[in-house]
């Protein structure tokens, strides 16, 4: 019996309850992101915290036995993942980074060419070879790019700009040695997203102090200034809020992808991701008072119409062959990057 034949469709509900869940998952990732790292000046101790509870929800799930298989932690297969965990750690450094320097309704567009990064990272290691309208569908993606850098209107932070340029070809050389990395764990997505949190929180510890971030943590933790403050919540409940949802979110979302990463098509997805970059350029405007000028409103429309006619080229090049040709190669989701759990590409 073929694995089609086996496998049920999904539910309208089901299919309609995970894409809300990433939606307002993804978002909260985003708003809760930006406003921690709006009074703090330590964003790798941010990341180090937002790992360390996902992986204390791994640990606490796995005695309790909640998830489908046991939590291992070996020195060979850590070893196996070396390249995994480093781009890892580099990747989501410099999302916090770039999200740190550019308002939130612009992260969408500073990190917007994360899929010309994958297509180009696939034909040069993968040599797979895009067909032409998946070419023009990332130049339509690098053009709203630069109709979003250069004719925004209002005042960029280029260094955010190149934080988000560079944590896009980070992210899409992470989409190259996604495969590789589940071979190591036998194809578990659960096993690849425990050692891959486990891993970068002990890697990323002593670069915190390397950074420098020693005196803002400590500012941060222990300045009683900080503590009280009579306009608003204090620093230190701020950080410690923002950590708790993004912590939690985090790791919510990599559990849920092992239920639901075939409920959804990738169209469903794009639109759902379309959604969801609107509604933070929305929030953007609502909570931060981020201003969308009509540059960055273009920019948007055009990322997001290059990212739909690319979804439906993949669609359309992978139902009319049942058997994937040697040239093509899976789409990598983009959610999975923002909030830095890695599991299986579609």
């Amino acid at each position: 019996m073929s694995a089609h034949q086996s496998v049920k469709p999904a539910s309208r509900a089901l299919v309609t309850s995970v894409v809300l869940f990433y939606l307002v998952a993804a978002l909260a990732m985003v708003m809760a992101n930006k406003w921690v790292l709006n009074v703090t000046s330590a964003p790798l101790f941010f990341l180090w915290t937002q790992l360390m509870i996902a992986v204390l929800l791994f640990l606490v799930c796995d005695a309790l036995r909640f998830l489908p298989d046991r939590l291992t932690f070996n020195l060979p297969t850590s070893k196996g993942l070396t390249a995994m965990v480093a781009l890892n750690v580099v990747g989501l450094s410099l999302s916090n980074y770039t999200l740190k320097y550019v308002d939130a309704s612009f992260y969408q567009v500073a990190r917007g060419l994360v899929l010309p990064f994958t297509v180009c990272t696939s034909f040069v290691f993968l040599h797979a070879r895009p067909s032409l309208r998946i070419i023009f569908a990332c130049a339509i993606v690098t053009l709203g790019f630069f109709v979003g850098v250069f004719l925004d209107g209002t005042s960029i932070s280029f260094v955010g700009v190149s934080f988000g340029v560079t944590s896009s070809l980070i992210t899409a050389a992470h989409s190259v040695v996604i495969k590789q990395s589940l071979d190591v764990v036998d194809g578990s997505a659960l096993l690849l997203s425990w050692y891959t949190n486990a891993l970068s929180a002990i890697v990323l510890a002593p670069i915190v102090l390397l950074a420098g971030e020693g005196p803002a943590v400590l500012k941060l933790l222990f300045n009683v200034e900080e503590l009280v403050n009579p306009k608003g919540m204090s620093p230190l409940r701020t950080f410690i809020w923002g950590s708790l949802i993004t912590g939690i979110f985090g790791f919510l979302m990599s559990i849920a992808a092992l239920l639901s990463i075939k409920v959804t098509s990738p169209i469903t997805h794009m639109v759902s991701s379309a959604v969801r970059g609107v509604a933070a350029s929305l929030l953007g405007m609502w909570l931060f008072q981020d201003v969308i000028t009509t540059g960055r409103a273009s920019s948007i429309a055009i990322i997001l119409l290059g990212s739909i006619f690319y979804t439906w080229v993949k669609h359309k090049e992978s139902s009319s062959s049942r058997k994937p040709s040697s040239g093509g190669y899976e789409r990598t989701k983009t959610e999975d990057i923002e909030v830095g759990n890695k599991e299986t590409p579609e």
